[in-house]
């Protein structure tokens, strides 16, 4: 399955569970914090929330479980957790480092646009020592609405002076793929290994095992 960077102006790229291994630590990160809830969730029950902004997770789960404690509460302590994982176990997914430096040489232009808030894309820029590839990182977190909604990658393509329609998206989840093709843009999906099996990610139109056979792919 071949991708012709030709019919490309840009491409952008989704952070959580497609840059960095950053999913289990999300799991962790808030099992940990609902737990002090005095909720019984498990990391099983987070797949029904991934790709959604860390408020929009934590409204969900405090409208069902009927939490005490405040949701801005909670969600800064998961922010809290997350920076501290992040900086102790970040490290990006195979195939990423040469991903970014291949498309550096065809002069291609990259984008980030995530649901992570601003202070998260800082830091994994910094542990992963990336942010010298990207001409914008954008985060949901500056939108009114997070994904499914497409409001992150348009506004990412704006940044980049790139018509949608000739923008590619690399993404992890049903969320981001659907706010891509919201975004009339094309997506690749390399779906995160430790989700279930989710078919509507046929949505995508392209999918890898990972992103060395995305890179393999524009080759």
């Amino acid at each position: 399955m071949q991708i012709k960077l030709k019919e490309y102006d840009a491409v952008i790229f989704d952070m959580d569970g497609v840059l960095i291994d950053s999913e289990p630590l999300w799991k962790i990160a808030m099992e940990e914090v609902f737990r002090s809830t005095g909720s019984t969730l498990s990391k099983t029950d987070f797949q029904k929330t991934t790709g959604l902004r860390i408020d929009e997770v934590v409204k969900y789960w405090h409208q069902e479980e009927g939490w005490k404690i405040p949701v801005t509460t909670v969600e800064q302590e998961i922010i809290g957790k997350m920076t501290e994982l992040l900086r102790e176990h970040g490290k990006p997914l195979r195939g990423v480092m040469d991903t970014l430096n291949f498309l550096r040489e065809q002069n291609v232009k990259t984008g980030l646009a995530t649901s992570s808030y601003q202070i998260l894309v800082d830091t994994v820029l910094d542990v992963l020592q990336v942010g010298t590839f990207f001409h914008c990182a954008h985060s949901a977190e500056n939108e009114p609405y997070g994904k499914p909604h497409p409001a992150v990658f348009l506004t990412a393509a704006h940044k980049l002076q790139a018509e949608p329609s000739r923008c590619l998206v690399v993404e992890d989840s049903l969320n981001g793929v659907i706010a891509a093709k919201a975004a009339r843009m094309k997506v690749v999906c390399i779906p995160e290994k430790t989700h279930i099996e989710e078919p509507r990610l046929s949505l995508a139109d392209y999918r890898f095992n990972d992103m060395l056979e995305l890179l393999r792919s524009m080759s």
